[in-house]
């Protein structure tokens, strides 16, 4: 047995293979809100006496920040943050915000070694918000939105027509093959490419998760409606009908001579300058005679 073990021992020096390992008894935590989130953490002795711990966060974003650096806690976590066990790390009064992945980092004797863990803060779907055009044009786009901003994980949404549930996939249910829609449940949209008279009906979503009862929103009704050629038709009509109309006044009115004498009354009247200037020299001219004569009598 001992030549084994030995034998065991040297395969793992010539192979590379290192008892240096790191481990979580529950790599994906689900817990209510409010409550205390316990992240199991071990590694091997392997690392020495002086092993350096650290914990960790980042969140659904992509942001990243440390938890637990030096020997404590990060000052964001200070009061609900401990280490208890070998590198358990527990969160009280988990809200949303806690929601992503904690890495444990373990590091001593010249070796390194980590374990990610997943933590989902449980909440209920809260009503959604959607929003639904009441009134679509045949032959145009329109989207309907669906959003729960609360649940936790994030809702997945189902549309309904008449309180008739639409499947994701429409062209696989033989009562929807015609149908035009696109449904996105992870986005909560409902998209008609080119909406028509048969899509017009009372819509309603329904958001799901994990944690609680599903929530609806409010159903409303779509009107689909066509296009109005005629009335489109006859506003054109209208409109010509009065240009024509205009275009006879006018001809009427030059042929009777109106539009002469208004234009010959405007261009033919003095202007008060002109008459004022021509009254100033007749004058002048009157004074000149005068004085000539004057002259004759002396």
């Amino acid at each position: 047995m001992n030549g084994f073990v030995v034998s065991v021992l040297l395969l793992c020096a010539a192979t590379g293979v290192s008892g240096f390992s790191v481990s979580s008894s529950n790599t994906n935590v689900q817990v209510k809100e409010d409550q205390e989130a316990d992240l199991t953490c071990s590694y091997t002795a392997d690392f020495g006496p002086n092993v350096r711990l650290e914990w960790k966060f980042k969140d659904d974003k992509g942001s990243q920040a440390y938890v637990y650096y030096g020997g404590k806690p990060t000052e964001p976590y200070a009061s609900r943050v401990s280490i208890y066990g070998q590198a358990n790390m527990r969160l009280s009064k988990v809200t949303r915000t806690d929601n992503g992945t904690y890495k444990c980092e373990v590091s001593g004797n010249q070796q390194f070694g980590e374990i990610s863990v997943s933590l989902t803060v449980l909440v209920p779907p809260s009503v959604p918000m959607c929003k639904i055009p009441t009134s679509v044009t045949t032959g145009k786009a329109a989207i309907l939105f669906c959003h729960d901003p609360v649940g936790s994980p994030a809702p997945t949404y189902q549309w309904y027509k008449d309180k008739t549930l639409l499947p994701a996939d429409p062209t696989k249910n033989s009562n929807f093959r015609n149908a035009t829609y696109r449904l996105d449940q992870a986005k909560g949209t409902l998209e008609f490419l080119r909406a028509s008279l048969t899509d017009a009906g009372e819509y309603y979503c329904e958001a799901t998760n994990s944690a609680g009862p599903a929530q609806s929103c409010r159903a409303v009704k779509m009107e689909v409606r066509d296009l109005n050629t005629g009335g489109i038709v006859a506003g054109v009509l209208v409109a010509l009908l009065l240009l024509v109309l205009l275009i006879v006044a006018v001809w009427f009115a030059k042929k009777k001579g109106y539009l002469d004498n208004l234009t010959e009354s405007f261009t033919n009247k003095p202007k008060p300058s002109s008459v004022y200037h021509t009254a100033a020299s007749n004058d002048e001219a009157d004074d000149g005679e005068f004085k000539q004569k004057s002259s004759f009598v002396v």
